[in-house]
């Protein structure tokens, strides 16, 4: 259990030191947030008011002694936890999820019990630039106070000094569990 929260800090931890931003602005969703994919999470309310775009990235980080993640095909299996025929299964407990391609998206526990009490997740994933723009609760801003639109080189460098020095800190808490 130890090891399950080190990840999903470790994976909060870089997510926040990069902002929650990727390649051309696009978002990562610690799906979670601090708590990961965990029976206690309220999967529901996270990711109410989320939006999640074409080149957007979840990331799942969860214990694999509380059962694996499976990607489903349709609401109908969502809906009843059936992880008969799953588009993909995640096993080793921690995954990025590139979103590639707009539609509706469902994610399940394999353990039917966590599965019916709401450890499920689906979401629709817009085309690039649609839907809600100034949305408080679309990227990880629940951690972190937005960074300048346009910084100068001098804020740019102690940007980067702060990362560096962000991601040892990190990695050195990591390596102490």
């Amino acid at each position: 259990m130890k090891m399950g929260k080190g990840i999903i800090f470790t994976v909060a931890m870089v997510v926040i030191c990069l902002g929650g931003k990727g390649v051309a602005g696009h978002q990562h969703h610690v799906v979670g947030a601090d708590r990961g994919w965990d029976p206690t999470s309220d999967l529901v309310s996270w990711s109410s008011g989320r939006v999640f775009r074409v080149g957007d990235q979840i990331w799942l980080a969860y214990s694999v002694a509380q059962g694996l993640v499976a990607e489903l095909k349709s609401k109908e299996e969502y809906e009843a936890c059936d992880v008969r025929n799953p588009i993909k299964m995640y096993t080793e407990g921690l995954h990025s999820i590139p979103l590639e391609s707009e539609g509706m998206r469902y994610f399940v526990s394999t353990q039917p019990q966590n599965c019916k009490n709401g450890l499920k997740l689906h979401i629709e994933v817009l085309p690039q630039g649609q839907g809600i723009t100034d949305n408080k609760y679309s990227t990880l801003s629940d951690f972190q106070a937005a960074a300048p639109t346009t910084p100068s080189a001098s804020t740019r460098y102690a940007q980067s000094t702060v990362l560096s020095l962000s991601v040892l800190f990190f990695l050195i808490i990591y390596l102490a569990y």
